[in-house]
């Protein structure tokens, strides 16, 4: 991978891809762990984008990943490019610091974003893992925290690939699979989606 500095902030296909590979890829409505309508690439209402409109209307992949390079761009960057204005991040810092706001929503409110702008880099290291709840996200955030940090990037260009089990619209876990969205990632980065 790339460390190149994006003082411009571009969604690259790198970027794009380090983020997808910490959510999963759904092609229909489904209702997460806390019983939030989602489609897509981790895409909820919250995001603006209106998602129980794929309740029972699968998409296809391709449609999935233009809708996340779509938001990415437009709602999420924006608000990482202000969080962060007058600094200069590298690629890596860009996909880390995009991924903690993707899942969050609080790249505004972070310590560790406040620390690291004052040159204190110790502190915000370990600010970065306050944000650890549920349990299960640590991982991905030691993952952000080791790419924002060390530039140590996760993901190899896939994704967990879900169907819909009905009638609770939840995720059927035992269909999980990993499928490459490169491709598609590529195609929608390239199209200016």
């Amino acid at each position: 991978m790339t460390n190149h500095l994006a003082a411009a902030g571009r969604i690259t296909v790198p970027v794009a891809l380090e983020i997808a590979g910490h959510e999963a890829l759904v092609q229909e409505a489904y209702l997460d762990s806390v019983k939030v309508w989602t489609w897509g690439i981790g895409v909820t209402d919250k995001s603006g984008h209106r998602v129980q409109r794929y309740k029972d209307n699968p998409q296809p992949i391709a449609r999935c990943v233009e809708v996340f390079i779509w938001l990415l761009r437009t709602k999420y960057l924006p608000e990482v490019q202000d969080a962060f204005a007058d600094c200069a991040l590298t690629e890596a810092q860009l996909a880390a610091a995009l991924s903690f706001h993707f899942n969050t929503g609080a790249i505004h409110r972070a310590d560790w974003v406040r620390a690291w702008k004052m040159g204190s880099v110790e502190t915000a290291h370990a600010a970065f893992m306050n944000w650890r709840s549920p349990a299960s996200i640590i991982p991905r955030r030691e993952k952000e925290r080791d790419l924002f940090f060390d530039g140590v990037w996760s993901n190899d260009g896939t994704t967990l690939h879900y169907d819909v089990r009905k009638p609770s619209y939840t995720p059927n876990w035992s269909s999980a699979r990993r499928i490459d969205i490169s491709g598609e990632v590529r195609t929608a980065i390239e199209a200016g989606v």
